[in-house]
């Protein structure tokens, strides 16, 4: 189901239908950490009928007393007949601690396992792909939620599979990742110095596998079931200074000069180079030793200009911490303290409840963020505008954040505008991501060339 279709409340509305006809006592959802506690404050009290009446215990590694005994409670076999509900951020499953106490629930419960963003567990090679999928078998019913199950390449649905059941993607394929790889990639070897690997360089049969999902998937768009108005899209210019113009001129330069004699330069090279491109982009820069240095620029001044032209309350993401803290520091500034809240790897739970309420539904006109945080699984339809001052190189991370707040309960026209500097990649990456192409899949070898001339 697209972004903002209402995917949590069909899969409540699933559970308490198969908890009513006693075909489990236990719903589990798993969800990214900035996601898993939303059900509790919000998805679960707006969706679950009233009548059923439930147990809900949100995990925590570092549990209260109270929060201790809610965990070791759900262990217990229950002397009502309430439905016991877990929520568990993923990433607790790549900690034995975590691991170890959903296995003891499972153990205990004829459960519905729930994996919300799916896409948490698209690497067969993750610790917590490996235990979701391993812990699933013990689940009599299991559903993963997501708007867009495929962020990087075709072979993001593996695993996603796998955990619904190993033989979803055909006998032949089963739980063997290979397999599937070799039915559905073009592989091709190649060579850095001494060592040489299998690449991936294509895909394959993808119509067949179109076929295969849509047997056990529902797709809902927004257009289909929302009245919504219409997304708007525009762009404000950055003069890069001649600090940054040096710079980014030396990085390119040097992409070019490290390309090997084939055109190849390995994925996570060239990303690299991309990345140091727009990190100068956007005012900084970081030395071997990993120390930020600071450079003269524009973007922060376009972005308070920018301001002054818009009106109502305003979402601003970036992907670098170093910007969101200067951006917070220039808005309270100008516009005072309470004007800004702030939503990135470092906000506690507790910090990013209070920042989604403030920005809802109280005084912060401000919210900036780290689209790969809070990207996902939040609302903020409060907004009428969104500016990138970073975009994210992934498709997926663009098409979430965009719909925190283009979802039910949006009225307003909602304006998208994106900082570039022209001539650069900022040009390149929008381009890109407008036309739902994941930067990382498609810039190989000699596309870096066309990047970064």
């Amino acid at each position: 189901m697209e972004m903002g279709t209402g995917k949590s409340k069909v899969c409540i509305d699933n559970a308490g239908i198969l908890y009513e006809r006693e075909l489990i006592d236990t719903f589990i959802v798993i969800a990214p950490k900035g996601v898993y506690r939303n059900w509790a404050t919000i998805e679960i009290p707006a969706h679950m009928p009233e009548r059923i009446e439930r147990k809900v215990v949100v995990w925590t590694s570092s549990p209260t007393k109270q929060e201790k005994t809610n965990l070791e409670l759900l262990l217990e076999p229950s002397e009502t007949n309430n439905l016991r509900i877990l929520l568990m951020n993923i990433e607790a499953l790549s900690t034995p601690k975590g691991t170890r106490y959903l296995d003891k629930v499972l153990d205990e419960g004829t459960c519905l396992l729930t994996v919300d963003e799916s896409t948490s567990i698209k690497s067969p090679k993750a610790r917590r792909t490996k235990a979701v999928i391993k812990l699933g078998k013990k689940a009599k019913y299991k559903r993963i939620l997501t708007g867009f199950p495929v962020t990087q390449s075709p072979l993001d649905l593996w695993a996603q599979c796998n955990f619904l059941h190993p033989h979803l993607l055909g006998k032949d394929v089963g739980d063997n990742f290979f397999q599937f790889q070799y039915r559905y990639a073009i592989m091709k070897k190649r060579s850095v110095g001494s060592h040489s690997f299998n690449m991936v360089v294509g895909y394959r049969n993808l119509e067949s596998l179109s076929e295969i999902i849509k047997n056990f998937s529902s797709r809902v768009m927004k257009a289909e079931c929302l009245d919504l108005p219409p997304k708007l899209y525009t762009q404000r210019h950055v003069q890069l200074t001649p600090d940054q113009q040096r710079l980014y001129t030396e990085i390119k330069e040097y992409a070019l000069a490290h390309l090997g004699d084939d055109g190849f330069m390995s994925a996570p090279n060239v990303m690299t180079q991309l990345l140091r491109l727009q990190q100068v982009l956007s005012g900084h820069t970081k030395t071997d030793e990993g120390k930020l240095v600071e450079i003269k620029d524009n973007r922060l001044t376009e972005l308070m200009d920018c301001l002054e032209d818009t009106s109502g309350k305003v979402i601003i993401w970036s992907r670098f911490r170093y910007d969101i803290k200067r951006i917070e520091k220039a808005l309270v500034k100008e516009y005072g303290p309470p004007s800004t809240v702030t939503y990135y790897g470092d906000t506690s739970d507790e910090e990013r409840s209070e920042a989604i309420e403030r920005f809802q539904n109280g005084d912060a006109q401000f919210f900036v963020g780290n689209p790969q945080t809070g990207g996902y699984g939040i609302t903020l339809t409060a907004a009428e505008t969104v500016i990138y001052f970073a975009n994210s190189f992934d498709l997926a991370v663009r098409m979430q954040s965009e719909d925190r707040c283009h979802r039910i309960g949006q009225d307003k026209h909602v304006t998208y505008i994106d900082l570039i500097a022209e001539k650069t990649i900022d040009d390149k990456i929008v381009k890109s991501l407008r036309n739902k192409m994941d930067i990382a899949s498609v810039v190989m070898g000699e596309e870096l060339k066309q990047w970064l001339t």
